[in-house]
């Protein structure tokens, strides 16, 4: 029972990391990456897609992305979605295609984009403990059948494993911040 709710909690807390990583893999550090455009999302269609199911996304050259879109009347949508993504992006149109030219980070952006990356560990922080307290929550329900001297042995496994991924949201972060800071 006990190794179940701690596997369940691993599991959780992995997916928020993972989760973690694809943001940050979606803020500029100055160079090209099709995972730039990872996180907008158009509204097309009645509801809002992610950009990778209307378009493909590629790398030309190191300073600047293509966006092909599949339906040509989607261009203006995928376009807005961009610009109002606020990363700092201003699509060209080129026929069915947008053409973005990443710019270079001047100091103060590079700031900017630091505490962007602080709020989505902050924000991934909070998710892995509220999975603690999910999963202390349903071991707190069959702590009868377990017994009281198991409670406590487990609340320190359970704040071991989170321990273990604020650390690992952590170092992620600090990995991002010296690539943004790095001119």
């Amino acid at each position: 029972m006990i190794e179940q709710l701690l596997s369940k909690g691993r599991k959780k807390m992995e997916d928020t990391l993972l989760v973690f990583k694809q943001d940050l893999a979606s803020i500029s550090t100055g160079r090209a990456s099709p995972n730039l455009l990872d996180t907008i999302k158009v509204e097309v269609y009645g509801s809002f897609l992610p950009l990778n199911q209307l378009a493909n996304v590629s790398v030309p050259e190191a300073t600047a992305l293509t966006v092909q879109v599949w339906d040509k009347s989607n261009l203006k949508a995928v376009e807005k979605a961009i610009i109002n993504a606020n990363l700092g992006f201003n699509p060209l149109v080129d026929g069915t295609n947008l053409r973005i030219a990443v710019p270079k980070l001047s100091e103060e952006r590079r700031k900017e984009l630091v505490k962007l990356a602080k709020k989505y560990a902050e924000d991934k922080k909070i998710a892995v403990r509220n999975i603690r307290r999910d999963i202390l929550d349903d071991f707190k329900k069959h702590e009868k059948e377990l017994g009281k001297d198991q409670s406590h042995g487990f609340t320190d496994l359970a704040q071991k494993l989170t321990d273990e991924f604020i650390k690992k949201i952590d170092e992620t972060l600090l990995v991002k911040e010296k690539d943004l800071m790095k001119v």
